[in-house]
């Protein structure tokens, strides 16, 4: 039996003013921060920017109320969510906890397999 991963996509919205600040901070990412996640069991994470400050996060992991947990209780991670946090706008909280998560709507792996399973 296998595992079920589940795709967490998020948006926040960063100041303008501060893009190539935010984008330094994450060229690259501290070391102890980079081990924090990947303990966390997050996967495949990734940052995407678009205009105006507006950030799309991607990760995968096998679950994800345990990841959050488990990054919520780490001392790395408040420290470097402390320092983060003011590059959001309209943020209360920290930023891994307080950004809006998207619905999946569509997933290609998922919709080929169900379509090969509804195949004669």
């Amino acid at each position: 039996m296998s595992a079920t991963i589940s795709r967490v996509c998020f948006e926040l919205t960063i100041s303008p003013e501060l893009i190539d600040e935010y984008v330094a901070r994450h060229t690259p990412v501290r070391a102890d921060m980079l081990a924090e996640i990947a303990a966390a069991g997050r996967r495949n994470y990734s940052l995407f920017l678009g205009d105006g400050g507006r950030l799309v996060g991607y990760y995968e992991t096998l679950d994800d109320a345990a990841a959050q947990a488990y990054l919520d209780a780490s001392p790395v991670a408040a420290a470097w969510e402390a320092e983060m946090a003011r590059f959001f706008v309209g943020l209360e909280g920290r930023p891994d906890q307080s950004a809006t998560v998207l619905t999946e709507v569509f997933h290609l792996a998922d919709q080929l397999a169900d379509a090969g399973r509804d195949r004669p």
